[in-house]
């Protein structure tokens, strides 16, 4: 076995992940016809066959599988590498891989991106928005340098850093914006509009309302927070968003606002890495950012809507 390179085996995680030609050669910023010449020049150094070829898709063999474990490590090493190397230089620059998920990706980035910018200039800032369980995946195979998502996710190959917590809020028609706002129990009854399965914002919600996750429900899943808060503003239902989430979603939808009454449901916003990373301390300086971001998001935008939509009880 000879001529191993490292971008044949770049080549072969990407195809081995999307089980697509087409997907991992546009992953790869390379042609399909160029692809296929590198998985084919592999498997000839190999002196086996890597994938099963369909006219749709491709998988994997028992001996690609076995294979992919061993490339995956071999990449993940090299990062760490690379990362090791960034880590030692001054500063914090270079490409950086941040993944988000999508109940915190639109609102705080913004703030976030603006914030890094001006203060790290060198930065190299890449996101990824995906659910929880995407981006821990992502993270382990070392895909991702860190993700902002709800805490905790309890993974031990992964470090936690708490950064501030959010109220959960009521969203619910406009006419209803003088009546009480229903406890936790009374929304088990009432029409409770969510996000589809995989989404960790739901988990919550459900957990709040002293839901199982698969007790039948009389409600509806949207695959966003806009489309919850906008079928509300139709009247079909009532849902529950992040308090980052206010100024944003309830600006074109004729809705009312509620908190409830203590204990108030919260999320714990945080970021995550692995804790074999070499950039654990520059993550440490970008948690601060991050918590600074999510601060200025706050005090500039959520409590000045609060102040003209909110009902209180």
């Amino acid at each position: 076995m000879t001529n191993l390179t490292f971008k044949q085996l770049r080549y072969f995680e990407a195809l081995a992940r999307h089980g697509h030609f087409g997907h991992a050669a546009d992953t790869c910023a390379i042609s399909q016809p160029a692809l296929s010449v590198q998985i084919k020049e592999l498997e000839e150094s190999l002196g086996t066959v890597l994938f099963e070829r369909g006219p749709k898709q491709v998988r994997l063999t028992a001996f690609g599988e076995d294979f992919a474990l061993r490339v995956r490590d071999i990449l993940q090493s090299v990062d760490e590498l690379e990362e090791l190397a960034r880590a030692a230089r001054d500063g914090l620059v270079g490409r950086l891989r941040i993944g988000v998920i999508p109940t915190i990706a639109p609102y705080l980035l913004p703030a976030l991106i603006g914030n890094l910018t001006r203060m790290h200039a060198e930065l190299d800032v890449h996101i990824r928005e995906t659910v929880t369980p995407r981006l821990i995946q992502e993270l382990s195979e070392g895909r991702l340098d860190t993700a902002i998502v709800a805490l905790p996710v309890s993974e031990p190959s992964l470090t936690e850093v708490a950064l501030f917590d959010e109220d959960l809020v009521l969203v619910r028609a406009s006419e209803d914006a003088g009546k009480p706002v229903p406890s936790a129990d009374a929304l088990r009854n009432m029409r409770l509009l969510l996000l589809e399965e995989g989404h960790c914002f739901r988990d919550q919600a459900l957990s709040f309302c002293n839901i199982g996750a698969a007790r039948p429900r009389n409600g509806l899943d949207g695959s966003s927070l806009s489309t919850l808060v906008q079928l509300v503003g139709a009247g079909i239902g009532v849902t529950l968003i992040p308090e980052m989430a206010v100024a944003v979603e309830t600006r074109s939808a004729p809705v009312s606002l509620g908190r409830f009454k203590a204990p108030q449901p919260t999320r714990t916003v945080g970021m995550i890495w692995r804790k074999t990373s070499p950039l654990a301390g520059q993550l440490m300086q970008i948690s601060e950012i991050v918590r600074q971001s999510a601060d200025t998001l706050r005090e500039a935008e959520i409590r000045e809507s609060y102040s003209s939509v909110i009902g209180r009880v």
